[in-house]
């Protein structure tokens, strides 16, 4: 009988870096020579296609062996070594773009239906109705993005600060089942969340699914505790949190600091950090920038569908889109998804062999709440 996977703790991170990837020089250079092609080509990047990034198998095999390591026990990965700094901004989006086609389908990831975000600095605010994280300097809460893994590409380091906050699903999920047994099957009922503005003009402005998904599927966990937060504020209909879901809620976050399981990592310029969505929980501490522009922290955001995601829980379905496992499924849709991107998208899951259902607006969510009282 195999012994379930109940995730990883701060200690096993620290001591084993099999998550951490570096790049070979030769795959270094086959992403040198990709770039070089591309930028002779000078294709818009939604039009691209992985013949206009032609890599190399030993720059592939870094890609496929660094996702990988985010669909088993680690469920994260750090693959170090990308030649950030003779690159140009502009050269780092192209080769980042390009990068990502032979990882998945990118999906859109905001209001502006943008599908590759500039994390940085912006002036933005991060807790108003919705504020996003990305676009400030701010400490982010713990959070889960929409998609089956976000990809992270460092360009520019801050001047102090910007640490990345990981922590295991399946550890905490396993720990808070040894504090509150009790609790366990509230993580399975019904939450309401805010959109924060970003959802398809079809769709309602909040969603509801569970935090934990059934056990009949593999392990899935998802929670951003501030669109919960402005579900409760913003929309009247919503119904309230009931005391156990309160106390669940108040337990993740006691959890998410625990020492026990947080882990912190440092991003070093080059590094690309590949996260799973439904197995890893992530933040990030508040930085201080440095004066000089081309100096500032920057990475690139990807959101992406991945061929060697899991098959997700049924209810978890009219979030995603879809549940079957490597499907085309996530993001946010926003106000402006143009026929541009609907081509790429179906071009995209045709290459990498991924069935895709067309968008279906969902009917609002049922105002409903579900506290069933069940196990791990």
């Amino acid at each position: 009988m195999n012994t379930p996977d109940t995730g990883w703790r701060a200690d096993e991170a620290a001591a084993d870096t099999s998550w951490i990837h570096r790049l070979s020089p030769e795959a270094v250079a086959g992403f040198d020579a990709a770039l070089d092609h591309a930028r002779r080509a000078a294709k818009p990047l939604i039009e691209m296609t992985q013949d206009d990034f032609p890599l190399p198998q030993a720059s592939v095999d870094a890609l496929q062996a660094a996702l990988a390591r985010t669909q088993g026990h680690w469920g994260m990965c750090q693959l170090k070594g990308f030649p950030v700094d003779r690159w140009s901004e502009d050269d780092c989006r192209v080769a980042y773009w390009g990068l990502g086609l032979y990882l998945g389908v990118a999906r859109t990831q905001n209001k502006a239906s943008d599908i590759l975000n500039d994390v940085r600095d912006a002036g933005g605010s991060y807790k108003v109705t919705n504020g996003r994280g990305y676009n400030t300097n701010a400490q982010l809460d713990f959070h889960c993005d929409s998609c089956d893994v976000v990809a992270l590409l460092c360009r520019r380091t801050a001047k102090e600060g910007g640490a990345s906050k990981i922590v295991s699903s399946k550890a905490l999920v396993a720990e808070f089942a040894r504090r509150r047994p009790d609790l366990v099957g509230t993580l399975r009922g019904v939450f309401h969340y805010s959109y924060q503005g970003a959802q398809d003009p079809s769709q309602p402005p909040y969603y509801t699914i569970p935090l934990l998904g059934s056990a009949d599927v593999p392990f899935a966990f998802r929670i951003n505790r501030k669109n919960v937060n402005a579900a409760q504020r913003d929309f009247a209909e919503v119904p309230r949190l009931s005391t156990q879901q309160v106390e669940a809620l108040d337990l993740i976050d006691t959890l998410l600091e625990d020492p026990a399981l947080l882990f912190t990592m440092w991003f070093e310029k080059g590094d690309l950090q590949l996260l799973n969505n439904y197995t890893v929980v992530h933040s990030r501490t508040s930085f201080v920038d440095h004066e000089e522009a081309d100096q500032k922290r920057h990475l690139l955001r990807l959101w992406l569908s991945v061929p060697s995601a899991q098959q997700l829980p049924k209810n978890w379905a009219p979030y995603y889109g879809d549940d079957r496992a490597g499907s085309v499924r996530g993001g946010l849709r926003g106000s402006n998804r143009t026929q541009a991107f609907e081509d790429f998208e179906i071009r995209q899951a045709k290459r990498m062999n991924m069935p895709r259902k067309p968008f279906a607006a969902p009917e609002v969510p049922a105002a409903t709440t579900t506290t069933t009282a069940e196990t791990v």
